[in-house]
């Protein structure tokens, strides 16, 4: 049987380096895509990667989706069976003060790979997989968004993710293309990047439990959040590639909950009970007890998490629940790690990280 080829854009980010990992076991060459970067950013990566003179399956190599000639000449090259677009500026702050930018790589990036499987005639080789998001619904008042609810974005990133969405199932519905979306709900791991609310909590209270740091700094901390394991939902991206035909998944673990438990539950994985006070954002936490042993740099009575309006988004999206029956039934998936294991997955890797960098100091 020949082995088959994929693609993948950010392959160097969590998703990516998840993708990867399934993609290898299951025999595939995988070709990533990295951008050129004046610092180290494989470190997700760098135990895949050997010398490219020695036998591999995986190979990285420097591009951009905002280049549309870099990309139709990657794509040329290698002739993948499949390409996996997860290339995003993902951070939904973020997004609002680099418009510009998180609309080349979001919307225009989609269309120049959709756009470059079309110039080479590569339509009926190469199936198309797009990284779709739950911040398309923005604001609904849906309990469990499905694949029928209605869109309504709330940011310059949602807002390009619905171009890519868009376009995406354009060159599917007009080309025949074998193109789908997968939106995914919010997905974390001890990979995810520290500017992210999950892991900015693991590794904040990491650092002010060893005395590394005094106090955490959140936004909305009563905004809900459905939270499955990135390396659940990379298996998903697969499934949908392989399936008979080319449908929109949504995928999520259909239960949500606030930042405020996020944290609440990181604090119990450290023996630290917090006692919360104020209101909105006034609001803060401080320590009634901890474990000594765990926790060496703590003391009662501190307050070791405030709000910070800074980090509050021009419009912010307050609820978001999955519904992932239909990938469940037609696909035969379901996510295998819930909140509370991932909780405690990436608690004890940034305790073992804050801790070598504790001693190192």
């Amino acid at each position: 049987m020949k082995q088959k080829i994929a693609l993948i854009t950010g392959a160097t980010g969590q998703d990516g380096s998840y993708l990867c990992d399934f993609l290898l076991k299951k025999n595939y060459i995988v070709h990533g895509v990295k951008r050129r970067s004046s610092s180290i950013n494989t470190q997700r990566l760098d135990y895949l990667y050997t010398d490219p003179h020695n036998k591999t399956n995986f190979f990285l190599h420097y591009g951009d989706v905002i280049d549309a000639n870099n990309i139709l000449e990657l794509i040329k090259s290698i002739k993948p069976d499949e390409i996996y677009n997860l290339a995003a500026q993902s951070h939904v702050l973020t997004s609002f003060k680099t418009p510009d930018y998180t609309t080349q790589v979001n919307a225009l990036g989609t269309l120049r790979i959709l756009e470059s499987i079309k110039i080479l005639g590569m339509r009926n080789k190469t199936k198309f997989y797009q990284a779709s998001t739950s911040e398309l619904f923005g604001n609904s008042k849906v309990k469990k968004l499905s694949e029928s609810s209605q869109f309504s974005p709330e940011s310059p990133y949602a807002t390009s993710k619905l171009y890519a969405y868009y376009i995406t199932k354009n060159y599917r519905d007009a080309y025949g293309f074998f193109a789908v979306n997968g939106i995914l709900f919010n997905h974390e791991s001890p990979r995810r990047g520290e500017t992210f609310v999950t892991r900015k909590i693991t590794i904040g209270l990491n650092k002010i439990a060893l005395g590394v740091e005094k106090k955490l700094y959140l936004g909305n901390i009563n905004s809900y959040r459905d939270w499955g394991h990135a390396r659940d939902y990379a298996e998903m991206q697969w499934k949908m590639l392989q399936n008979n035909i080319p449908r929109d998944y949504v995928i999520a673990t259909g239960k949500a909950y606030t930042v405020k438990f996020f944290v609440e539950e990181c604090c119990k994985f450290l023996d630290i009970k917090i006692v919360w006070s104020g209101k909105n954002e006034n609001e803060f936490a401080y320590v009634k007890s901890f474990n000594p042993k765990k926790c060496p740099g703590l003391k009662i009575g501190r307050k070791i998490i405030e709000i910070d309006k800074k980090y509050f988004r021009p419009n912010e999206v307050n609820y978001l629940n999955g519904d992932s029956s239909k990938a469940q039934k037609e696909l035969r998936w379901k996510p295998k790690t819930n909140v509370y294991q991932l909780i405690k997955e990436m608690m004890t890797e940034d305790y073992k990280l804050t801790k070598n960098l504790f001693n190192s100091l």
